[in-house]
């Protein structure tokens, strides 16, 4: 459904951007890299990060680091909570997909 512009009726870019996003069906390849962004801007262990898998709301980090691993398990919560909010803020997640949504979980391995 393409959101069409009348002469009359101006139409602000972020309905454009998300109409756009929901008719090329990008919705979830875009959330799930703006979940990794998140855990990125969030945790501080992106250069310790090895591999990364976002799945029904379970986030899946490997670590090269034992010490940090011990240390974020520690803070699951918060960092939970604090990936979320950075979520909320992000223009371009779609809080409404079915498939990608917020986080529910981090496993650290």
């Amino acid at each position: 459904m393409a959101v069409r512009i009348h002469r009359k009726e101006a139409v602000g870019m972020d309905k454009i951007v998300e109409e756009y996003i929901k008719s090329m069906k990008i919705a979830v390849g875009l959330n799930t890299q703006r979940v990794f962004a998140a855990w990125d801007a969030c945790s501080g262990a992106a250069p310790y990060t090895l591999r990364r898998f976002y799945r029904g709301g379970k986030l899946y980090i490997t670590l090269n680091s034992s010490v940090l691993r011990s240390q974020l398990s520690l803070q699951k919560v918060q960092l939970i909570e604090k990936m979320n909010a950075f979520l909320e803020q992000d223009a371009l997640f779609t809080a409404d997909n079915k498939t990608v949504g917020f986080i529910q979980e981090l496993i650290l391995k």
